[in-house]
């Protein structure tokens, strides 16, 4: 990092702490109490802080992780600042521990960012910043990092595991992957994700020397086609059932072996994969969940992938391929037809954004879900078109692992699509320092209503005293 990009981080990190410290303020002066998950996750980590490590909700369906990293911070700094009594684990307290997980996923997203892109010279230090600031206020986190909820901390882990995984640090992976794990369950799948990376670097060397050899270059030129996709599964199949490369594979990759096999080790001794109430979070086959994956990226990266020369190519390819995209158009319309799934929290919860796109959109018609098929094969070509700059198996490791992380999912909650987002904007190329300014912007309003609406515009449901808010 030269001395003028560090300077440059350094008072972008500032800034972006102090003004989460001022929302910070206004939070927690407007909702002093636990509100939705906190009325779980608050009394839970303050029966952690007396000692009762035993006690717990059957309501919570995550891991301990939150609780024991909390009391791991709050006691030790009540200790050396002489505090007592119910302030040491306050709501504001505990909600102050995410806000310290936000401060660390920007500097982790600055390190991403390095590393990914290291080999584009370039880009410039002051891309980097505008990039990692515009990740770090990414609206669905960042409204998570003033209230109690395990989403900062999850990306956290995360996002250090991937880190440690680029580095070749695969056991310090494993380790922060097993964190990440303890703060929700389905956390495992980004630890597959590391390995992925492993296998995907060694198989894309390994389909190097295998052109080299044949002296054909002109497969790789033809990216995306179907005879290249015939051959590369080809050549996977006879690289893995190679005992020779598998050992290497398994050597390299042990550390998140060991935590995938703890992990099953869990869900058998478990018996499921939730801990608590299993009822609200039955898994199913929701693909429908990818194309609302696949919607919301277009929304939130619209400066890189709604772009009219994006538009253009697309429908440049449709009229070439007619037949594919009409075949592809038919099996989305019968995974809608068979597959879509209404959860009744859904239906339900007029607090959660969710709630009004599901009424103002797809409970407008009966046939809204299926007209919808256009936009998401445009949102689906534009999402792969972006990641055509990372090797072949990269893209089909990272497709498994966005299936599994979305599809067994019955609930549309954009807070799963954390991870898998910031996964994939990680990995695109650098736009334009203009498209980047203007996606900041957009992140920037987008959190000043959401902070709006969350302050100011509250309502009372009519059998409820309580303060009510609207949220992600």
């Amino acid at each position: 990092m030269e001395r003028a990009e560090a300077y440059g981080f350094s008072a972008a990190m500032s800034g972006a702490f102090l003004l989460s410290c001022l929302l910070f303020a206004a939070v927690n002066r407007r909702q002093r109490g636990p509100y939705m998950d906190e009325a779980f996750h608050v009394p839970q980590a303050q029966a952690y802080c007396h000692g009762r490590f035993l006690q717990w909700d059957p309501m919570i369906t995550t891991l301990p992780g939150l609780y024991l990293v909390s009391v791991g911070a709050v006691k030790p700094a009540a200790w050396l600042l002489g505090w007592t009594g119910s302030v040491v684990c306050s709501v504001g307290m505990l909600r102050f521990v995410n806000l310290l997980f936000s401060a660390g996923n920007l500097y982790l997203l600055y390190l991403l960012l390095s590393k990914i892109h290291q080999k584009n010279k370039a880009v410039s230090g002051f891309q980097r910043i505008l990039s990692t600031l515009t990740l770090a206020m990414f609206p669905t986190l960042y409204f998570f990092t003033f209230l109690y909820y395990t989403d900062p901390g999850s990306v956290f882990f995360t996002l250090f595991a991937y880190l440690m995984c680029l580095y070749g640090n695969h056991k310090t992976s494993a380790l922060l992957g097993f964190c990440g794990f303890l703060f929700r369950q389905t956390n495992i799948v980004w630890t597959v994700f590391c390995a992925g990376n492993v296998v995907a670097e060694k198989l894309n060397e390994a389909w190097k020397t295998e052109l080299h050899k044949k002296k054909d270059e002109k497969i790789c030129s033809r990216k995306g086609s179907f005879s290249d996709l015939i051959r590369i599964l080809r050549f996977l199949i006879q690289y893995l059932i190679s005992s020779k490369n598998l050992v290497t594979l398994i050597a390299l990759t042990w550390p998140y072996i060991v935590l995938v096999m703890v992990f099953f080790g869990f869900v058998f001794i478990n018996g499921g994969i939730v801990v608590g109430d299993r009822s609200s979070h039955e898994a199913c086959l929701h693909f429908p969940q990818l194309f609302y994956f696949l919607s919301f990226t277009v929304f939130f990266s619209f400066p890189h992938l709604l772009t009219p020369t994006k538009i253009r190519r697309f429908l440049l390819s449709l009229r070439k391929h007619p037949v594919q995209y009409s075949l592809v158009a038919v099996i989305s319309l019968f995974l809608i037809w068979k597959f879509t799934y209404v959860h009744k929290y859904l239906l339900a919860d007029n607090r959660h954004y969710t709630f009004y796109v599901w009424r103002k959109i797809f409970q407008r018609h009966e046939l809204v879900k299926y007209v919808l098929v256009p936009v998401y094969i445009f949102a689906g070509w534009s999402f792969a078109d972006t990641l055509k700059s990372k090797s072949i198996f990269w893209i089909l490791m990272y497709f498994v692992c966005l299936l599994a992380v979305t599809i067994p999912q019955k609930l549309l909650e954009f807070r799963y699509f954390i991870l898998p987002f910031l996964i994939y904007r990680l990995n695109i190329p650098f736009p334009s320092v203009c498209r980047q300014l203007l996606e900041l912007a957009f992140y920037i309003a987008v959190n000043a209503i959401t902070f709006n609406l969350f302050l100011n515009k509250t309502f009372q449901w009519p059998n409820s005293d309580e303060i009510q808010r609207f949220m992600w």
